[in-house]
């Protein structure tokens, strides 16, 4: 029986499941969610879910700044933006991706310019621009003014400026709504086709189908996997998830970036913009250590060498503390005026949470989980790949959740709120040029029926263990296993670990039996995801013997190019649900795409990373 409903007007309620009809629905409300509402919301009938209201979403949480090339302050190109990203990626970089990034990253800028965005200005009243980690001159002779900044709080800013924009527009938005299952279906010839997505309404409990010819997935990272980490509690990369069940790739998982100034033993995040602005890290004896791993641009190295070399400091006894298990972020020499007006979050931050004032004594800092750069596989035009070569068609990504891949194996500072935008804005006009001539794909029988049978399952398990039980002894092993250092012993006893806890989570518990605002049913849904995403980290990570960028292998040191410049590409085959890896998961690769000049010869060539 199907009504029309109060709650919903424009949904059709039918055997107590809400039906929406939409030519686009995104999933996600960040940066790159609402930069793609704004290009698909006047071509086309769009809608947005998002489990938390838009400007809770995690784009908030970035600090540093935006590169690109305006070379504004001083000489810089987008070419000599192009390189860094590939080389700060260690050349796993997609090269015709990066340079459309590059490239379009000018554009990005001036365009949330006009929207309204308060950049900070130079005393000209362009805007400013300060050095950030892996951005040089000249193909790495000396660091580059490329990052656009608002204070330490660009991210805030950018989010609030796109859901201004979108709230113009008269966007759909679906706040607190948990997307749990994307409607695919098979055409003749056994591809997916996609008909729609899912989601839990949070205040009611009730499901609702959004029936849709376009789907673009901007659902962020994961970085709950692990226990320190940067990372809201919502980043439990249910996109990803979903993506994953569905029997679709993810692309190069395994590459996680650790940042190194998180506060010591929280986690939170202090801006790599605090070296830019010229804060230098310490070791226990007062040494700028970072002169010796990287003598040309030392404390501005790319992430993935200085969280390292922070590492090995301390593991070589040179940590400070009582427990020698962290280094110092030295802002002292900076003075109050530049900490206070450029740097005023993480100035109050360590302030709040440490009770260190960063104006007098330096800062307490080890490395903490901070950003995916692997994800779901994309086209440079955001469309999303059932293969090396085969598009879904109407299903696109972008943002951290996807891989285009633009930062290979280690992501540069200031790349990823670029590339929501570069690729945010991409998906949602390729998604409206689709949508004009698309069809829409008869939902099956009873859409809802998975999500359903998932969630009552959940609720109406008569199991013991609790979610937070197992959801805190994943994200310790993932710290102790996986982190910025990795064996094949730690990760095999990783693997182990979670493959314990699949099982358990099996007989999990959930207390709140209740309809309406039932966070307990959704944590248990997340840590579903969170062990699925850990156990394809951990094993392709095991797979990957070789370090480069952010995978850092103790037992392969060297860089093989030889036998692993080329992405890993992940399939879930067998059954999803049995704890053993093997049984589930394929490995395979894709090649990366490389770029030649006019003379046939690469553009940029695999080479040392030397900074």
């Amino acid at each position: 029986m199907s009504t029309a409903t109060t709650a919903h007007p424009e949904a059709v309620l039918r055997d107590g499941v809400y039906y929406h009809e939409f030519d686009i629905v995104i999933v996600g409300a960040g940066g790159a969610g609402m930069r793609a509402a704004i290009e698909a919301g006047p071509g086309a009938r769009t809608a947005v879910i998002t489990k938390l209201y838009p400007t809770r979403s995690h784009t908030g949480a970035a600090q540093g700044g935006m590169a690109a090339a305006l070379a504004n302050v001083e000489e810089d190109s987008w070419e000599w933006h192009t390189y860094d990203t590939i080389k700060g990626g260690d050349y796993l970089v997609d090269q015709d991706a990066a340079e459309i990034l590059a490239k379009e990253a000018i554009d990005a800028v001036i365009e949330l310019e006009n929207m309204g965005l308060p950049f900070n200005r130079t005393p000209e009243g362009k805007i400013d621009q300060r050095r950030f980690g892996g951005h040089t001159r000249e193909h790495g002779k000396a660091p580059v003014r490329r990052a656009c900044y608002a204070a330490d709080r660009t991210g805030h800013m950018i989010l609030q400026t796109l859901f201004q924009n979108c709230v113009k527009l008269g966007i759909n938005f679906f706040n607190e709504y948990y997307a749990l299952d994307l409607i695919t279906a098979m055409d003749d010839d056994g591809n997916t086709q996609v008909a729609g997505v899912v989601a839990y309404e949070l205040a009611t409990g009730d499901l609702h189908v959004f029936h849709s010819k376009a789907v673009i997935f901007a659902t962020g990272g994961f970085g709950k996997i692990y226990k320190t980490t940067s990372n809201a509690h919502t980043l439990t990369g249910d996109g990803v998830g979903i993506v994953w069940r569905k029997g679709l790739p993810l692309e190069d998982i395994e590459f996680f970036q650790f940042h190194p100034t998180g506060l010591a033993g929280l986690g939170i995040l202090l801006t790599e913009g605090a070296r830019g602005e010229g804060a230098i890290l310490r070791n226990a004896l007062g040494e700028r250590f970072m002169e010796r791993y990287a003598p040309t641009i030392k404390d501005l190295a790319p992430r993935d060498i200085v969280a390292r070399c922070m590492v090995k400091e301390v593991l070589e006894g040179r940590g400070a503390g009582p427990h020698k298990d962290y280094v110092y972020l030295d802002c002292t020499h900076l003075g109050a005026e530049v900490l206070e007006t450029k740097l005023p979050d993480i100035t109050e931050f360590a302030r709040t949470y440490l009770g260190v004032d960063p104006v007098t004594e330096p800062v307490p800092v080890m490395p903490t989980a901070h950003y995916a750069m692997g994800g779901i596989p994309t086209t440079n035009n955001g469309e999303v790949l059932q293969n090396n070569d085969t598009v879904v068609p109407g299903l696109y990504a972008a943002g951290e959740c996807a891989c285009v891949s633009v930062h290979g194996a280690n992501r540069l500072g200031t790349n990823s709120l670029l590339d929501i935008n570069v690729f945010g804005k991409r998906s949602g006009r390729n998604a409206v040029e689709y949508v004009k001539t698309a069809e829409f794909v008869p939902l099956p029988e009873d859409p809802a029926k998975e999500v359903r049978d998932m969630l009552e399952g959940l609720r109406n398990n008569q199991g013991t263990e609790r979610i937070a039980v197992l959801r805190k002894a994943l994200q310790e092993e993932m710290d102790k296993g996986a982190q910025v250092f990795r064996t094949e012993e730690s990760l095999t006893h990783v693997l182990g670990v979670i493959e314990e806890l699949r099982e358990r989570y099996k007989n999990i518990h959930v207390d709140d039996k209740g309809k309406r605002f039932n966070t307990d049913l959704l944590e248990a849904v997340e840590l579903g995801f969170l062990l699925d995403i850990a156990e394809i980290v951990a094993y392709a990570a095991r797979n990957r013997k070789e370090s480069r960028g952010g995978h850092m292998r103790e037992d392969y040191e060297k860089r093989d190019d030889e036998n692993y410049l080329q992405h890993t590409m992940a399939y879930l085959t067998g059954d999803p649900h049995s704890p053993d890896p093997e049984d589930h998961i394929r490995l395979d690769w894709k090649p990366v795409e490389f770029t030649k000049n006019e003379q046939g010869e690469l553009k940029y060539p695999p080479m040392e990373r030397k900074y």
